[in-house]
């Protein structure tokens, strides 16, 4: 059984954005990092989205950047234009190839495929493997995609669908999603808010049905993603040497589902603090949006019909606010200017029930 200084459980987009973090500032030079990941090779599983609010390590894993977006309900749509905070996406397999090309280089970094190949006893352990109570009354954003290519043009690649409610809600929160690529490739997805319930599971007859309704026939299908991002948070126990990282350390924004700029920043507060990081103030996203997270689902269970003008009176808001606000970058003004747009009553007893 071998010895290191660091170990992180589970090589996903946590576990590998810390490795980085940690190679590229010369962190691990003398220092020893086991990564266990049970993955017998890396290919692109995901696609991960956010308006760009920070700087990050991987633009050159940027599928694609927008300077603009559009929510759509069954009456009403509108236009969002978010130049100086693009929306981007990242392939996953670029992302991997990337770390894993880079990794490989250093010899003091280790993968391994089971956690008894390695001495936890004395070593610093970053886990990102999130552990769930289950209970069915828990709320999940679940999700079915495609990457679609036509043979002529179709999509206009300077605008992401970000939300279009116009769809089946069966009491709960539904919509979908379109990121153009190009303007014949394209990633479609629905997107569910509900608690765990397979009969909305038929994703195969929601896509297909919404792209007839886009209009298009001819078609081929280069990709599938499918997952589950819990809106709610994991076990997280206090143990000495360890800390949680990703979904696992609570870097999942409860009322959106975003993850990726949150495991980047807490890399870096990693990283400025490892030489001391058993005494580091734990890192998190920010109290007030966890409370208002906390409000905002709650309405959501409640009043699911209610949610996609929710949304879109959100947007109504401009546009830095609201992104600022979405990503946790937002100060008590831009707080105020977007909860004085919702519907007063209703959040009133969330915030009271």
């Amino acid at each position: 059984m071998k010895e290191f200084d660091y170990i992180i459980l589970g090589g996903g987009c946590a576990g590998l954005s810390l490795a980085y973090e940690l190679d590229i500032h010369q962190k691990l030079n003398d220092k020893r990092l086991a990564i266990v990941e049970p993955r017998s090779e890396y290919k692109r599983d995901k696609t991960w989205s956010f308006w760009k609010v920070v700087p990050h390590n991987f633009e050159d894993c940027v599928k694609k950047s927008w300077k603009e977006f559009s929510v759509k309900t069954t009456s009403e749509s509108k236009i969002i234009k978010c130049n100086n905070f693009p929306y981007q996406s990242i392939d996953s397999g670029l992302f991997y190839k990337k770390i894993n090309d880079r990794l490989a280089k250093n010899r003091n970094i280790k993968f391994f495929k089971n956690i008894k190949e390695v001495n936890m006893d004395n070593a610093f352990v970053f886990n990102s493997v999130p552990s769930f109570q289950k209970n069915k009354f828990n709320l999940w954003q679940h999700f079915h995609g495609i990457e679609i290519e036509t043979e002529k043009d179709f999509f206009d690649d300077n605008i992401l669908d970000l939300m279009d409610f116009d769809c089946d809600q069966r009491k709960n929160v539904h919509f979908f999603y379109v990121l153009p690529f190009s303007k014949n490739k394209a990633m479609i997805e629905t997107t569910w808010l509900s608690k765990e319930d397979k009969s909305l599971k038929d994703y195969d007859s929601q896509m297909k049905n919404y792209i007839n309704k886009l209009g298009l026939k001819d078609y081929k299908i280069n990709f599938r993603e499918e997952g589950a991002i819990p809106l709610f948070h994991p076990v997280n126990n206090k143990e000495n040497n360890k800390i949680n990282i990703g979904t696992a350390g609570g870097m999942t924004r409860l009322s959106t589902g975003y993850t990726f700029l949150n495991i980047q920043e807490h890399s870096k507060y990693i990283r400025v603090n490892i030489e001391n990081i058993q005494n580091a103030t734990k890192y998190n996203i920010g109290k007030k949006y966890q409370f208002l997270d906390k409000v905002f689902l709650r309405v959501l269970e409640k009043n699911p019909e209610k949610m996609p003008n929710v949304f879109f009176d959100m947007f109504s808001s401009s546009s830095d606010t609201v992104i600022k606000f979405l990503s946790n970058k937002s100060n008590l003004f831009q707080d105020l200017s977007i909860i004085f747009k919702m519907p007063k009553w209703i959040f009133i007893k969330g915030l009271i029930n």
